[in-house]
Parts: C-alpha cells; structure tokens; sequence
C-alpha cells in the first residue's frame, strides 16, 4: 500500500524537484558568479563550483559611484510605500470587513480590479500627470506610485485576515467601556500581525525590485535613481566585468531573502488566511 502511494506520488515529486531546480538555478549561477575569479567567468567550459573565490567583485560594486546614494534612495521609497498602504489598507479592510454600509460590495469589485490592471499599461498616464503637476525626479512621486501598486493586494488581504477575527472578542471588550477604535487597537490589531507581515513583504518586493516607473520618472535627476535603475547600467560602468555586476544583484536581492526568511512562518498563516475568508 505503501509503495503504490508512493510510485502514485512520484511523477509530482520530481515535477517539484524540476521547478525548484529551474527556478533556483539562475540565483545559483548569479551568487556563483559574484565569487568567481575573471578567469574562471571568461572561461570557455565555464563550472558549476568555482576552482577559487574571491571578494574582489563585492568590493568593486560596493565602491561604485552611486551605490550607498541609490541604495539610500530605494530604501527610503520602498519603507514610505509599505508605510502607507499599510495604514490606508488597516482603516479601508476594518471598514469592510467589520462594517455594513452601501457601495460595499462594488468597493471590493473595485479593488479586484485595480488589482487586476496591469500597471505597466499605466506608465504614460503616470508620466503624463507627473510631468503636468511637477513631480518628474522626485523621490515622492515613486513613493506614491509604489503605494498605488500594493494597496489593492494590501487591502485584500488584510480584509480576509480580519474576517478570520471573532467579531465577538471586539464586542466583549465595548461592553467593558472600549470605544470600537480601542477595541480594534487593543484586541484586533495583536492578531493581525501575520497579515500586516505577509501585506508588507509583499510591498518590499514589489517596490524594490520595480524598474519601468523608476527609469521613467527619474530622467533629469541621476541622484534620485533608485538600485533597479542604476543596476541596467552597471554593466556599462564596468563593461564585461560580469563578476562585479553578479556582485552588485547579489547585494541587491540579499534584503528581500532575509526577510523573507525572517518572516517566513508569519507570511505564509498571514496568506493562507487572507486567501480563504471572507
């Protein structure tokens, strides 16, 4: 019985193992590269584990012009966007999970929707309306941008998350005087911390790693790029030197592995949950 299941089982598992190995062998060659010698990047029968290692790439990235200043830039841009639709999607998903009031259901359609929309398709508008009100190259505007990119998914699931919230604990703490504001901070708001984890590493990613709006908005303003944006022309700062720009994405997708890896438990009870109420 045991090994029928077992041979049943198989043809998934090693579909598993093939995506894992396909998705993970890019990172793999990327960090392997950042610590292979040039002689071994340039060689015509290239290996899977470098001969030697070396340092010499990280050193070559993190001493290039720009990168603390970029660095810096992305930061305060990704920390603001997640900053904001955090607050923006706690009071909108509170009010439509907890309340009872007319246009609800068309809110929600709404937010599905937007969503939905690829905001790729949105770049000329963006530009359009950020050159006609003065906010090409500036920090702010991809603040706000990023923050219209991650509220719809925010709200979403913070409004899943607070449906799997016993209305009943809020109602118990109002009878013993909270106002329903001090009873959502008191009793709801300590449970949503899977949510509001897996909510914001969803926004660190998608604001981190976005390119399109970052290289369209800065044009004039060089200093106000962000790391997406200086790491398309790392390669011509170095030329071929592969090493360093493996190097410099390896630096750049380091932050989002660890939280990732940090947060990982709370992420995946925060999805589950805004996955499958409400």
């Amino acid at each position: 019985m045991t090994t029928s299941r077992t041979l049943r089982r198989l043809p998934l598992h090693v579909a598993a193992t093939v995506t894992v190995v396909v998705c993970l062998f890019p990172v793999y060659w990327m960090v392997t590269t950042a610590f292979k010698p040039n002689r071994d990047i340039q060689s015509d029968h290239p290996r899977l584990l470098p001969r030697s290692w070396t340092l010499d790439h990280f050193e070559r990235a993190i001493h290039a012009d720009g990168f603390g200043l970029f660095w810096r830039n992305s930061v305060l841009v990704t920390l603001g966007a997640v900053l904001l639709a955090l607050v923006v999607a706690l009071g909108a998903s509170f009010a439509v999970a907890r309340m009872r009031w007319r246009g609800r259901r068309q809110f929600m359609l709404m937010v599905f929707v937007a969503q939905m929309a690829p905001w790729e398709s949105l770049i000329i508008p963006v530009y359009i309306i950020s050159r006609d009100t003065d906010m090409l190259d500036r920090l702010p505007t991809l603040t706000l941008v990023y923050f219209m990119m991650t509220l719809p998914f925010t709200i979403v699931v913070l409004r899943g998350f607070i449906a799997t919230i016993p209305a009943e604990l809020e109602e118990s703490a109002q009878v013993d005087g909270c106002t329903r504001t001090g009873a959502f901070r008191h009793i709801a708001f300590p449970l949503l911390a899977p949510g509001l984890m897996a909510t914001s590493l969803f926004g660190y990613i998608t604001a981190w790693n976005e390119f399109a709006y970052a290289n369209f908005l800065i044009i004039k303003q060089q200093d106000h790029r962000t790391l997406p944006v200086w790491l398309s022309s790392f390669h011509n700062t170095f030329g071929t030197d592969w090493g360093a720009t493996m190097a410099a994405s390896t630096l750049f997708a380091l932050p989002a592995l660890v939280i990732f890896l940090v947060l990982q438990r709370h992420v995946t009870s925060g999805f589950a949950a805004g996955a499958v109420k409400g």
